[in-house]
């Protein structure tokens, strides 16, 4: 008897190979290559098929399908687009079935939605529904197998089908467990397939990893339309949804809810919840930064102290590391600010976290704060990008930074040098970080932290 064909796939990224490594090749993780059977393939002679020229293919423009989430549209670039494939990846308890299914409510008012669930029974989400404040006309079917789940999908044709989640279907071809990587490729597979060709939005729900991203193969993100994760954990009453990847948007742009009674509520006004600091504390700076097309006032944190160790520690929280090391070093060379024997630690209030290089000035700024122990000029916001020579660069669409700030009442900017200005809004322009820090600090003279 024939031996069956087997091969080894690892769980955290999907790289395959014929025998068994103890460390991923792929990705160096440990223990994650698991055997799974080859299934065998009909060798079936395909026709060939005419080709046609780009400039002669007709497109349809498809209205995009409003969530009745304004927060989630506006991460999804205007709504759900028809017949498109969206991931939703988030921390178990994050909020991720109850957005979903508040989104599958209001839409359910005109469309037909669809709701699979596989780690829920019908009476669980009947009950979370009724919480979040009734039923609506939301359809819903408990079912695992994968065949199942397309042939229902192929009769019915929802406009919107939610699956939660897809590692919890299952293909009985296949003779790995579910939640593998070669059930969650050949769900994936299958429901694009059957996405695309009847026209329903589909939205999946996926687990993520101890390190964040989403579980299973990557193939899986590379397959889907778009990737939006869910940033926050559990015990926080503000969630962040983030768009990872998008074909039909914008993948700067995010949304801001907060955790309520009544399930997940939209921030339409993130700056009055992340930009709030208490004058004359030292160590704090207000960050306007820009998400997408959308500016928000944080509030970042940064404490220094003595380092007793003989490598002093550089912990960030909602900033890159790499970046913030790059900043010490520029205060250290190019502003005087020598931190080689204390401890920092940044960290963004609210937990939220900050990619642009438009916040390298406030990260600055409430650092110089901290080791200086002057705290920054009240109702003061500051935004610029640094350069390893000390001198400041331009950020992106100043003027909506510049508005934001009027917006909410500030009384000055520090930005760099061209900056223009807005109104009755002050703005101090800096060519260097020094002038910057001289600009932004309260009170000329400024005492050094006896610790630091």
């Amino acid at each position: 008897m024939a031996k069956a064909a087997v091969q080894f796939s690892c769980s955290e990224c999907g790289y395959t190979a014929g025998r068994w490594f103890g460390k991923c090749p792929g990705c160096d993780s440990f223990g994650t290559l698991v055997e799974e059977a080859i299934g065998k393939q009909a060798a079936a002679k395909a026709a060939a098929k005419p080709l046609l020229r780009l400039v002669d293919v007709q497109v349809e423009e498809a209205a995009r399908i409003a969530t009745g989430v304004p927060e989630l549209d506006r991460v999804l670039g205007g709504g759900l687009v028809p017949a498109s494939l969206v991931l939703v990846g988030g921390e178990p308890g994050v909020g991720k079935s109850t957005l979903l299914l508040t989104a599958l409510r209001a839409m359910s008012a005109d469309r037909r939605t669809l709701l699979i669930t596989g780690e829920e029974s019908v009476a669980q989400v009947k009950l979370r529904a009724e919480r979040l404040g009734g039923a609506a006309n939301v359809e819903i079917l408990a079912e695992t197998e994968l065949d199942t789940v397309c042939e229902t999908l192929i009769a019915e044709r929802p406009e919107v089908c939610v699956i939660d989640s897809v590692q919890t279907l299952y293909s009985a071809d296949l003779g790995s467990a579910p939640g593998s990587v070669a059930q969650v490729r050949e769900a994936a597979g299958r429901l694009l397939r059957v996405a695309k060709e009847n026209g329903i939005a589909t939205i999946l729900v996926g687990h993520v990893t101890k390190d964040g991203s989403v579980a299973g193969p990557r193939v899986l993100e590379h397959l889907v339309d778009c990737v939006l994760q869910f940033e926050g954990d559990r015990y926080r009453a503000h969630r962040v949804l983030r768009a990872v990847k998008n074909r039909f948007g914008s993948t700067n742009e995010l949304g801001v809810f907060e955790m309520t009674g009544a399930g997940l509520v939209g921030v339409p006004d993130p700056s009055e919840v992340f930009g709030r600091t208490v004058d004359g504390e030292p160590g704090a700076a207000v960050a306007c930064a820009l998400e997408g097309t959308r500016p928000m006032l944080l509030e970042v944190q940064a404490l220094v102290s003595r380092s007793d160790l003989a490598m002093p520690r550089r912990v960030a929280t909602g900033v890159d590391p790499k970046r913030l090391a790059m900043i010490v070093a520029v205060l250290a060379r190019h502003a005087g600010i020598g931190l080689g024997q204390a401890d920092v630690f940044v960290n963004v209030a609210g937990g939220v976290r900050i990619d642009e290089p438009g916040a390298d000035l406030p990260i600055a700024l409430a650092i110089a704060s901290a080791a200086k122990r002057a705290p920054v000029r009240a109702s003061l916001a500051s935004f610029g990008e640094i350069g390893l020579t000390g001198r400041l660069r331009d950020a992106t669409q100043a003027d909506r930074r510049l508005e934001e700030c009027a917006k909410l009442g500030l009384a000055g900017v520090v930005a760099p040098a061209g900056t223009p200005t807005r109104g009755k809004l002050r703005v101090a322009q800096a060519e260097t970080l020094r002038e910057a820090i001289r600009a932004g600090l309260d009170g000329e003279r400024v005492e050094r932290d006896p610790e630091a």
